[in-house]
């Protein structure tokens, strides 16, 4: 079991540097006026437990951060995520 919980933490990792560095890759593009990243791969990446790499992304990059859907639903997956993550490890489903 605990090979499973090592799992979710890389997995969570992974998806928190990938919603990083989408919003870096997307603040970038935004700046030379390239194709950017639809917000719903954003959104998307943070949905799926990519919220605080996400947010992270927000505050360095100052990207979407005008962005009322961001601005709410963002911090509202934060606070989502933590719960799931409380419960998850203080229970071990």
């Amino acid at each position: 079991m605990k090979e499973f919980y090592n799992v979710l933490i890389y997995v969570g990792l992974f998806v928190n540097i990938l919603g990083f560095i989408l919003m870096y890759v997307d603040k970038q593009k935004a700046i030379k006026h390239q194709w950017r990243i639809s917000e719903n791969t954003l959104m998307l990446v943070a949905a799926l437990f990519g919220s605080f790499g996400v947010y992270g992304g927000m505050l360095v990059f100052r990207h979407k951060t005008k962005h009322l859907k961001f601005k709410i639903l963002v911090p509202i997956l934060i606070i989502i995520h933590l719960v799931i993550i409380n419960y998850t490890f203080s229970h071990k489903i």
